[in-house]
């Protein structure tokens, strides 16, 4: 059983400046709950027990003030008699436990960098599951996303999640390569032609301990300035798969929801909110 999961929740949203100057981007309101908890609950229901955010280095910190208890909120709701209230201003079970790592967004940048510094502060030497704090994927009637990359991954490999659009709007994406059910590798933005399939990365995964490490090697022993490349955490997963790792592909039918530009949020909360009003 997979009971750990790192969620990297730094960097300034500079594509939804202004709202990102006082909003993280990862609090952006999605219906009545901050975006990063779609993934946070899934997580939580799939036997998740300890998360680890990665944060940025400013304060105060809004996702550590969401996962706290609000004891002045609380104490208010109970001297105004809406105790049935308080379970609604909870939002982590008492059994699981949240840790935070404070990313510097002037230093290293790109997806494996915050995975990489999880590993190393947390001492991480098992299976984990990796969902960025700006997406989730929308399935509340069906298999979670976490579920499929439990399912996919079976307890012996690394997963990666890949959700099905239409060929044609592939370009802004990476696209996956597959063969027998296992990644071959992530083509990055091919035209609709050169795509090897209609599967998307959505940067949701299962690491195992061997790729975990070979992550943090990659951030470690590259040293690329600020504006010559990203540290991306595919790059050491290719490298994994061409010495013969195996990385498993779950598919969902669940809608990939991004909160990254304005458009995709208004799309979020339109899905989510005429869901709820059903």
């Amino acid at each position: 059983m997979i009971t750990k999961a790192i969620i990297p929740v730094a960097g300034w949203g500079t594509r939804r400046l202004p709202i990102t100057k006082i909003i993280e981007k990862s609090m952006l309101p999605v219906g009545n709950r901050p975006l990063v908890d779609y993934s946070v609950q899934e997580l939580i229901k799939a036997g998740v027990k300890d998360i680890y955010f990665v944060i940025s280095n400013v304060e105060p910190c809004q996702v550590r003030e969401f996962y706290k208890d609000n004891l002045a909120l609380n104490q208010y709701l109970i001297e105004r008699g809406k105790e049935d209230k308080l379970e609604k201003a909870k939002t982590i079970p008492d059994d699981v436990k949240v840790h935070y790592v404070s990313q510097d967004p002037s230093a290293k940048y790109g997806t494996a960098v915050p995975i990489a510094l999880a590993v190393e502060e947390f001492k991480i030497d098992e299976p984990v599951l990796v969902f960025m704090g700006d997406d989730f994927i929308w399935n509340p009637n069906g298999e979670s996303a976490s579920e499929a990359l439990i399912k996919a991954s079976n307890g012996k490999h690394s997963a990666i999640l890949g959700v099905e659009i239409p060929k044609e709007d592939v370009e802004k994406y990476g696209v996956l390569s597959a063969k027998d059910g296992n990644l071959v590798g992530v083509v990055e933005k091919p035209t609709p032609e050169e795509a090897p399939s209609n599967l998307i990365n959505v940067s949701k995964y299962i690491l195992t301990p061997d790729l975990l490490q070979k992550i943090v090697k990659y951030v470690d022993e590259h040293d690329f300035g600020p504006k010559d490349q990203e540290y991306m955490v595919t790059d050491p997963i290719d490298e994994y798969i061409k010495n013969g790792g195996i990385m498993k592909i779950a598919t969902t039918k669940g809608e990939f929801l991004d909160g990254g530009s304005v458009e995709g949020w208004l799309h979020a909360n339109n899905v989510v909110c005429g869901n709820e009003t059903k």
